[in-house]
């Protein structure tokens, strides 16, 4: 490990007593940890929206000067670990694109254009690749979204609702579906709202959750609660919307929770606080660690082998234990043999 890197181990662990305030949900903390990264060197308070950079895994875009016509989005570098698990900060930050009044929404859209939530002007601004000023703002108020938008979101692709547009105001809490229009000029025009779900929180940021990953066996979305500071979990319907009445929460005493993302080379989910000392943390573990947990339950129990042996019965790529390429007895005896060990 180079010294930059053990200085970012040393910081993040020197940040324990920070992070102490927050907490994940007893139905979860078997499967997740959190770590505060904290303050991304040279980005002015307070934070917004973050997305890792779509070409450059090892560099985040992060809102600063989030809610002030003054905002811009700053490129931060990232130092990784062995596991390519993010550590901390590297030593300075850029400038990367004006982005006024940015909030806890920012995303990739189709074509890589860099889109963001706009509060309290209640609109979509739209950076174009290899553009540093924003080229398009598209208000939502005349089309019908209630005010103002906070959390803003896409759907990825491979989830259920796949590239729709997600409004989500933080005044009104109301979530609504839309879809994006190509406009001609390599941005983006945004249909009336489809649907209307009324939620709670004040939201900022949206976050989608692969169905198996730990603890989540449906397609499910945490969603950054300014107000009530926490992330909450809710399982998502085929239009990759929240189903109210999943509600759960993930982690809790989060002051400012703002903006969330994922990691593409871990899956780990980072957000941000706008205040709350403005910092960045990053909640591990959404792939399992333990292989004898197969159903990802984080208990190694005859559930367990009730399930491998569902997938084996039926040939699932998933059944292949032992990752030769064949599912057979092999795995079956691999499967076995690292259950009686407990993991």
């Amino acid at each position: 490990m180079s010294l930059q890197e053990l200085t970012a181990v040393a910081v993040v662990l020197g940040l324990a007593g920070v992070a102490g305030a927050q907490t994940i949900d007893p139905y979860y903390e078997c499967a997740y940890r959190f770590v505060d990264l904290g303050t991304p060197p040279d980005v002015p308070a307070a934070l917004g929206g973050l997305v890792i950079k779509a070409d450059d895994p090892d560099t985040l875009l992060i809102g600063g000067s989030a809610n002030g016509a003054a905002a811009k989005i700053y490129a931060v570098p990232l130092i990784r670990d062995a596991e390519d698990q993010i550590v901390g900060f590297g030593a300075a930050s850029v400038m990367f694109a004006e982005a006024p009044n940015i909030d806890g929404g920012l995303f990739y859209g189709p074509d890589g254009v860099l889109m963001f939530s706009r509060y309290s002007s209640n609109q979509l601004g739209q950076i174009k690749p290899g553009s540093s000023v924003m080229d398009k703002s598209v208000a939502l108020t005349p089309l019908g979204f209630s005010s103002s938008v906070g959390a803003m979101a896409m759907v990825p692709a491979g989830f259920q609702g796949e590239g729709r547009l997600k409004v989500f105001p933080y005044n009104s809490s109301r979530w609504h579906d839309a879809e994006l229009l190509p406009d001609g000029s390599g941005t983006f025009d945004v249909s009336g709202p489809l649907s209307d779900i009324l939620l709670s929180g004040g939201p900022e940021g949206i976050v989608y959750v692969e169905a198996g990953a730990s603890l989540f066996p449906n397609e499910s979305v945490l969603i950054s609660e300014y107000s009530n500071g926490r992330i909450a979990s809710y399982q998502v319907d085929s239009n990759g919307d929240p189903i109210a009445n999943t509600r759960r929460d993930f982690l809790t005493g989060l002051s400012g929770a703002e903006g969330g993302a994922r990691d593409p080379l871990t899956g780990d989910f980072l957000f941000s606080t706008f205040g709350g000392g403005n910092r960045v943390l990053v909640v591990r573990g959404f792939d399992p660690e333990c292989e004898a947990n197969y159903n990802a339950d984080c208990v190694v129990n005859t559930q367990d082998v009730l399930a491998f042996l569902n997938d084996w019965v039926i040939g699932d790529p998933k059944a292949d234990f032992n990752g030769d390429g064949s599912v057979n007895t092999l795995d079956v005896l691999s499967f076995l043999n690292r259950w009686v060990a407990g993991c």
